[in-house]
């Protein structure tokens, strides 16, 4: 770490704590040099992969671009900005474990939507709505039938109890 007074390459680090909500180091270095004082920062620096457009152009995940775009699909829903924020945590992570370099935007989309439909059905319509390109009001109508058929199935596996607590539901005629 060079000293951000005189240039000098050699610091020793004085005393080290963590900081942001444990995600960063702040670490408080003397100069070998001239001993001014200073801090800095350090966190992780993790990549997540490129976008690839359905043009075939490429730009680099942009996490306030899918924030924004959640919003928008969420505005005047009751939704808290810390669920969203999950969604976004979630959504990142999913991407940086794939450890891929590129991903096509609409993988991106398909973990939006998948996403907003847990969070808020009307969300999940009007995102849906801008990302598949509805055409017609039978656009809205398919979706929305695939919305409901999606909630049966997963209403009806909450019917049946687990027979072991934390299990999964199983047939009892075994």
């Amino acid at each position: 770490m060079h000293c951000p007074f005189c240039g000098h390459t050699e610091t020793k680090v004085i005393d080290s704590r963590l900081a942001g909500e444990g995600r960063q180091i702040r670490r408080r270095r003397e100069c070998l040099a001239c001993t001014e004082r200073f801090t800095t920062f350090e966190s992780a620096e993790l990549l997540l992969p490129m976008v690839v457009k359905s043009d075939r152009s490429r730009e680099p995940f942009d996490e306030e671009k899918l924030r924004a775009g959640m919003h928008r699909a969420l505005e005047k829903r009751p939704v808290s900005r810390e669920t969203v924020d999950d969604a976004v945590a979630r959504i990142c992570h999913k991407l940086r474990s794939l450890g891929e370099r590129e991903i096509a935007s609409r993988a991106v989309g398909e973990m939006v939507m998948e996403e907003l439909r847990h969070l808020d059905e009307v969300a999940y319509v009007r995102f849906a709505s801008v990302y598949r390109s509805f055409q017609d009001i039978e656009a809205f109508r398919t979706e929305i039938d695939q919305l409901r058929r999606h909630n049966r199935r997963r209403d009806s596996s909450k019917d049946q109890l687990p027979l072991l607590p934390g299990g999964d539901p199983v047939d009892e005629d075994k």
